[in-house]
């Protein structure tokens, strides 16, 4: 075996443990036996979306300012700033999560957002495709109930 097939076999070996490891994360079938499972599980989270979040910022800076209209481009930038917002968002979730009982919700509101709102913005930016504005509403509302979700188990929590 040449050195380039080991070095793949490596990395392709990587890759799956790696999946495998997050598929364990996910769906263990002793979920209650680890109680900061879901905290882990929304650091992993935010840490995925931020990267996603400066990968597609930059991407916005350094290939679609000039191919993009200006209206375009700045309907781009809103979807990244909101997707960082909210990237953040689950960072905050993760520590509520180790405080709190029962904010997961707020989490999933925020990914739901994540996908809802700037995904429809980065769709309608490059495509063009101005229906998919009215899909957008929808993630700003899943961004505002998981704010007020977490702010409701504050309240319950004092």
């Amino acid at each position: 075996m040449s050195q380039f097939q080991k070095k793949f076999v490596f990395v392709d070996r990587l890759k799956y443990n790696d999946i495998i490891r997050f598929n364990r994360l996910l769906f263990r079938k002793d979920k209650g036996k680890d109680p900061n499972r879901m905290n882990k599980l929304f650091f992993i989270l935010a840490s995925l979306f931020s990267f996603l979040g400066v990968a597609l910022g930059a991407f916005a800076a350094h290939l679609l300012k000039e191919r993009l209209e200006p209206d375009l481009f700045n309907i781009f930038e809103v979807g990244v700033r909101y997707h960082m917002y909210h990237a953040l968002g689950l960072f905050v979730v993760a520590w509520a999560a180790t405080q709190l009982s029962n904010v997961q919700p707020a989490g999933w509101l925020f990914v739901a957002g994540i996908f809802l709102f700037s995904g429809s913005l980065y769709i309608l930016s490059i495509t063009g495709i101005r229906w998919l504005g009215a899909i957008t509403p929808l993630g700003g509302l899943c961004f505002l109930a998981g704010w007020l979700y977490l702010a409701w188990k504050g309240y319950q929590a004092l």
